[in-house]
């Protein structure tokens, strides 16, 4: 019973490590082979949400509340717009609520390490974005 005490506490220490750093997995299904067309009034919110981003690691901004804001904003404006629907609206949805996520946990960071891991994040999850639309 001892062993047992001394070895669980190891054992979930690891497990919640490791869950912590992985990175979720986003199911998108491409359009047959093709990237998913977002439509025109809705892209320039995402564009511009990644133009936020990329400004703030150029500028090597230490404001990641405010980034928050900003990419809150675009996502807010983003929704507004939103005209798509059946597979397409569906498939950029995949994307869209882990990628909104993001965002909430970074306006939620700590410090500014746990902001530089979520901006890592973030920068991926746009990859992912033009991975699956174009």
């Amino acid at each position: 019973m001892k062993i047992l005490n001394r070895i669980l506490p190891i054992l979930f220490s690891g497990l919640l490590i490791w869950s912590c750093s992985s990175k979720p997995q986003i199911d998108i299904n491409l359009n047959e082979g093709e990237k998913w067309e977002v439509n025109s009034a809705m892209k320039p919110h995402i564009e511009k949400g990644e133009d936020i981003l990329k400004a703030y690691e150029v500028n090597e901004d230490q404001d990641y509340l405010q980034l928050a804001n900003k990419l809150k904003e675009q996502n807010q404006a983003l929704i507004k717009s939103c005209t798509m629907k059946g597979a397409s609206h569906d498939e950029l949805h995949k994307w869209l609520h882990p990628h909104m996520d993001l965002i909430s946990k970074l306006g939620k960071a700590e410090n500014p390490e746990q902001a530089e891991g979520i901006v890592d994040d973030l920068e991926d999850s746009f990859q992912v974005f033009h991975d699956f639309f174009k």
